[in-house]
């Protein structure tokens, strides 16, 4: 699995200590993570691992063994069930002194899941939290039990439901995101071999504004990379407004139009936005 992980098509891999690890075996899968993290290749992959949350007896450990045996082979940590800003001061602090102590000289990345109910409601918070913070990721499951939501194993609902039941969350972990200046990364989908659920889920998460899905299946990582890429209609479409939008203003015009639609200064940023995350795709 390391290797396959190693060899994938993902922007980030993360190696789990927490929920893939049978309790009685996480501080022995520490060892096995930092030798994957030392004797693969991982070429442009971020190079992630996700520890156990704070408020279990792991964390400190988990951090302590891994940073110190990784090193410079890790770029990231992962933290779960974050609920609060000193959450991440916490996990912050210790890595500092660590980095100190082993004379680390680029700093370890950190992203969080939102996945409880108070992560939800002090999303904003933890978003500027800190300046390690990349990413905030959304978490249905363990959302599902803290919020006591009647779902399936999918972590949908029971019953027909009116709309995407997570938008209130999603937007919240997004906006938050936002205001920090953070990617923002959608939920898990755990029905590996639905990948047109596993599309429609995506679609819907990259409509709203999100940057990215986790993918718990190599067969999943190609469809997230599609659906979070823009198409060659979206970058044409940006090309030709922002092109229409440059030509009106040097002859003193606010406002063009494209196609029979207008094209002001608010289409100038999304046309912007569009060929931002072109060029980053193309760079991942």
């Amino acid at each position: 699995m390391f290797a396959k992980a190693a060899a994938s098509d993902a922007d980030l891999v993360f190696l789990d200590l927490e929920d893939a690890v049978a309790p009685a075996l996480r501080e022995q899968a520490r060892a096995k993570a930092v030798t994957a993290l030392n004797d693969h290749d991982w070429g442009s992959t971020a190079r992630a691992v996700r520890i156990n949350g704070i408020d279990t007896r792991w964390a400190y450990g988990d951090i302590i063994e891994i940073v110190t045996g990784a090193g410079e082979n890790l770029d990231t940590i992962i933290v779960p069930k974050v609920t609060a800003a000193r959450d991440v001061w916490w996990v912050e602090v210790l890595l500092t002194q660590i980095e100190t102590t082993l004379g680390l000289t680029t700093p370890i990345r950190l992203e969080v899941l939102i996945e409880d109910v108070a992560g939800v409601a002090n999303a904003q918070a933890i978003a500027v939290a800190s300046p390690r913070l990349d990413a905030l990721i959304f978490g249905a499951g363990d959302l599902s039990v803290s919020q006591r939501a009647r779902v399936d194993t999918n972590f949908q609902p029971r019953v027909a439901y009116p709309g995407d039941f997570w938008h209130y969350a999603r937007m919240q972990v997004l906006t938050a995101a936002r205001v920090g200046g953070l990617v923002a990364i959608d939920a898990p989908y755990p029905d590996f071999k639905d990948e047109k659920g596993y599309a429609e889920t995506a679609e819907h998460a990259a409509a709203l504004g999100f940057d990215g899905k986790w993918a718990i299946h190599p067969a999943q990582i190609a469809i997230a990379n599609e659906v979070f890429s823009p198409t060659d209609a979206e970058i044409q479409r940006a090309r030709r407004n922002l092109d229409a939008y440059r030509a009106a203003e040097a002859q003193g015009l606010g406002a063009t139009s494209v196609d029979g639609q207008l094209v002001d200064a608010a289409h100038v940023k999304l046309a912007e936005a569009v060929l931002a995350q072109a060029n980053s795709a193309s760079d991942a």
